[in-house]
């Protein structure tokens, strides 16, 4: 998002590694071209931010609660909720800034990052919601190595007091990462927090341990807490969303300002029966991606383009009428905005280094068009992917050894091909 370029370019492979932050950013593009920059929020790249007037950003990915900022090299505990506390601050700079200047200001939420923990004003929302889980909850990744082997199910890999924040006082719920939850996460909490919590997730504990669950009916108590501590957060970050809106409203910046929604990535709600993200598959290869600019895009438009993150900087330079660096992979969606027809891309090109590592999703890349997905997970094993999202939007059916698409596997090997060129990606191992 930061360079316009991926991740074999840029250097930073996965999240062990340290982003080189000298190298150039759409900030730094932005600062050159006269404008204020600030980042606030998560950062999780090891070195210190560059290219911004002013940061604050979480430690490493930082608690939910009285998390620790460091604020241009100072480090400084807060008081509140994450999401509450980056947008005061996201604001609070905002109001300071210098008023006859431009400005881009990054804000980077916590939320929805794992561990999922609510805001004690919304522990009490959605009681009585069930979730339907979705048709593959239950995957058995027939035709799919890779996906037998990774460890980001809800039934096996999603602990019981870690994720589900399951903390009984007898200690009886029985988790490998108790002591890591009271310390790092409970512990952040000040004694009223810990008061509103504890008399919400008492009684779920209670009735959890009475329940005595097991097999299918454990998997899918835990899917349904997991939904509504997921979305309690999602709720918290809509509702800060709407305040930095707000303000913009209010101090008369909204026609002449472009705002950009998006995330990280996708994630699984429960779709082949896992949380977090990573493969290629679809719930976490697509993103969100709203943007609002009164003065220069159609209101409640939409464009099914194959944009990528790497698009985005150089979108915003092109918006801001500053030069797109030619080194930059991703390309400005500006003609796209203006005219849905525009000449673009047919195919994106995806790869994903950490393994081992977090979930054990092995290393793979791959090609996507409107229609089709190709992909190949290499490193320690050997297997490919293929799937008509057409046919099978959930890509449940793996039709690689199938002789009836042999021509089409061929023709797009040789569009990734063409891809991997384009992008310097080398050899792979």
């Amino acid at each position: 998002m930061l360079t316009g370029k991926h991740s074999h370019i840029n250097g930073h492979l996965d999240n062990r590694m340290r982003f080189d932050s000298s190298q150039a950013t759409f900030p730094k593009h932005l600062q050159a071209a006269n404008y204020q920059t600030a980042l606030v929020g998560k950062w999780h790249l090891k070195s210190q931010p560059t290219g911004f007037d002013h940061w604050e950003v979480l430690i490493g990915q930082g608690q939910y609660f009285n998390t620790d900022f460091v604020e241009n090299g100072v480090k400084k505990q807060s008081e509140g909720y994450v999401t509450n506390v980056i947008t005061d601050k996201s604001i609070n700079w905002l109001n300071g800034r210098d008023k006859e200047k431009p400005f881009c200001l990054l804000v980077h939420h916590k939320a929805t990052h794992r561990i999922w923990m609510p805001d004690t004003s919304l522990l009490n929302t959605l009681e009585g919601v069930e979730f339907e889980p979705p048709a593959n909850f239950f995957d058995d990744y027939e035709g799919r190595v890779a996906a037998q082997q990774q460890k980001m199910s809800i039934d096996k890999d999603m602990d019981l007091v870690w994720d589900n924040k399951l903390l009984d006082k007898e200690g009886e719920i029985k988790s490998g990462l108790r002591t890591a939850y009271e310390r790092s996460q409970y512990g952040r909490m000040n004694e009223a927090q810990k008061a509103v919590w504890d008399a919400y997730y008492e009684p779920i504990i209670q009735d959890f341990k009475a329940a005595k669950l097991e097999g299918k009916e454990l998997a899918l108590w835990k899917y349904q807490r997991y939904m509504q501590d997921y979305l309690k957060c999602v709720r918290s970050v809509d509702d800060n969303v709407g305040r930095i809106l707000d303000y913009l409203d209010e101090n008369g910046l909204a026609e002449n300002t472009i705002v950009v929604y998006t995330s990280d990535q996708g994630f699984y709600m429960g779709e082949h029966g896992w949380f977090d993200k990573r493969f290629m598959y679809e719930q976490s290869l697509r993103t969100p991606l709203v943007m609002r600019y009164p003065n220069g895009l159609a209101a409640n438009s939409t464009i099914d383009a194959l944009v990528q993150n790497i698009d985005y900087a150089p979108t915003l330079l092109d918006l801001a009428g500053v030069e797109v660096p030619t080194e930059m992979q991703g390309k400005s969606m500006k003609p796209l905005l203006s005219d849905k027809a525009a000449e673009w891309r047919e195919a994106i090109y995806y790869q994903y280094f950490e393994y081992p590592g977090a979930h054990s999703v092995k290393r793979h890349y791959g090609i996507r068009t409107d229609r089709y997905k190709l992909m190949h997970f290499y490193n320690d094993i050997d297997t490919w992917e293929f799937f008509d999202l057409q046919e099978d939007p959930e890509e449940m059916n793996n039709i690689y050894d199938d002789p009836a698409q042999a021509d089409l596997i061929k023709e797009l090997k040789a569009k990734l091909s063409d891809l991997q060129q384009e992008y310097a990606v080398e050899e792979m191992d």
